[in-house]
């Protein structure tokens, strides 16, 4: 007799500071909310025009026009944030073994495994190395990843993408950081090349636009493949009031322009300061994450003088074995780490982190 897989553990995310504030004992207005790695000063929306409430939304209002000239591709699908596509995507896809980071956004093993896939759990050394894509027949990369920071250059992807394509795989590209990144402007994107076949980058308005409760955004692939999706997902899946906000944001370059320096300037404040108190960030424009043998300790203590932080103790993927479900599983060592978003652009919000760390990690 079959027996249906067990379900898996529900995945993690920061941002659940109700949680935070019930299990401490701390109003929810009385933290500073370091948990996410949302740009805490995100694109000011205006008021919105009624009729964005009122109607249905229009799949033809341009948007899908404006993130393709935004991100320089030739075709977009907006979505209702990059999490409609992680859960949809695996399916249109030959089942087959996907390679996904052990540590990274968490909720890309649980949507392929789910869908008939294998899921093959890397290492962080993993990505250094030209080979990768062999024995895959698809591969997952977050660019920047998230939330190790590691970044893979264009010209390896390229590679990988080709040897997956020739046997028709994927390689899919989530660069939901890279709006951001100083890596970014340097040309690690593949947004230009994701007209070709078994390429898929997904972008989104949640990181650098600071606009994650819209639930916008924009799957960049072949128009045979975002046919497909669209059907799957149907109609008005992405709001009119979020499309409406959409195409403010992605027209408005001199915001982002300004809002790219604010948050170089910010991050290196935040790893300053994290290295003044002994710890060994790596910091990316919108969070710092931080190996520490202690994390746990770390988080807890932070946790009590109001400063919530991201704990992460991910295991790390050599020698694993696959459950019947295709996860990961088997006893491997923990790699303990903290992520810290930016503190909002208020000097009050900076001296508390700097109070609770001199606390906690005495100078």
């Amino acid at each position: 007799m079959n027996h249906p897989h067990p379900l898996p553990a529900p995945v993690r995310h920061g941002g659940n500071l109700l949680a935070a504030a019930r299990r401490y004992g701390r109003d929810p207005a009385d933290w500073l909310d370091l948990s996410t790695g949302i740009n805490p000063d995100g694109y000011p929306v205006p008021p919105l025009p009624a009729d964005c409430w009122q109607r249905l939304p229009q799949d033809d209002d341009g948007l899908a026009e404006i993130a393709a000239r935004a991100y320089g591709s030739a075709h977009a699908l907006p979505v209702a944030g990059s999490q409609a596509a992680i859960r949809t995507l695996p399916a249109l896809l030959p089942p087959g073994r996907v390679g996904i980071a052990a540590l990274g956004y968490s909720e890309y093993a649980p949507a392929f495994a789910a869908a008939g896939h294998r899921v093959v759990p890397l290492d962080e050394a993993d990505f250094s190395q030209p080979t990768l894509a062999d024995g895959l027949d698809h591969l997952v990369v977050v660019n920047p990843n998230n939330p190790t920071g590691r970044i893979v250059p264009r010209e390896r992807l390229l590679d990988w993408h080709a040897a997956l394509a020739a046997r028709g795989g994927t390689l899919l590209v989530d660069e939901a950081f890279a709006d951001a990144s100083v890596a970014d402007e340097g040309g690690a994107s593949l947004a230009a090349q994701s007209h070709r076949a078994g390429l898929i980058v997904l972008r989104s308005l949640g990181k650098f636009y600071g606009l994650a409760g819209v639930r916008c955004g924009f799957v960049l692939a072949p128009p045979d493949l975002l046919r497909t999706l669209a059907a799957r997902l149907g109609h008005w899946t992405v709001s009119g009031p979020a499309r409406a906000v959409a195409r403010l944001a992605l027209c408005d370059t001199d915001w982002q322009a300004a809002t790219r320096a604010r948050l170089r300037l910010a991050s290196a404040r935040l790893d300053a300061l994290l290295r003044r108190h002994g710890l060994a960030p790596v910091t990316l424009p919108l969070f710092a994450w931080v190996p520490h043998a202690e994390a746990g300790r770390l988080h807890e203590a932070l946790a009590h003088a109001g400063v919530w932080t991201r704990l992460f103790d991910a295991p790390a993927a050599s020698g694993a074995s696959l459950d019947a479900a295709g996860i990961s599983t088997g006893d491997r060592p923990r790699l303990a780490s903290l992520r810290l978003g930016l503190p909002p652009d208020r000097e009050a919000c900076w001296q508390r982190l700097a109070d609770a760390l001199a606390t906690i990690l005495p100078l």
